[in-house]
């Protein structure tokens, strides 16, 4: 089917009346629709909360840690010549 036909064809359907719809179609799709939206708020709000737990525990760590400090030496240099 070369483009010119498949214009033709576009046009003859873009024509037509559009099929009928079921008529219990919409309380089905509002359904669907309502679920799907609470399935992303629970998930957005999942998300948050362990962002928030990751950002709680990297605080406590490193309080805990101090992983900016210098740790001390392990050994001392010997004291001669006193």
């Amino acid at each position: 089917m070369n483009r010119p036909e498949r214009e033709a064809a576009v046009r003859r359907m873009l024509e037509q009346a559009p099929p009928p719809v079921p008529p219990d179609l919409y309380a089905d799709v509002v359904r669907r629709g309502g679920r799907l939206l609470r399935r992303w708020t629970v998930a957005r709000r999942l998300m948050w909360l362990l962002l928030f737990a990751a950002a709680v525990a990297f605080i406590v760590w490193a309080s805990m840690a101090r992983p900016w400090v210098e740790p001390p030496s392990e050994t001392t240099p010997p004291l001669t010549g006193w």
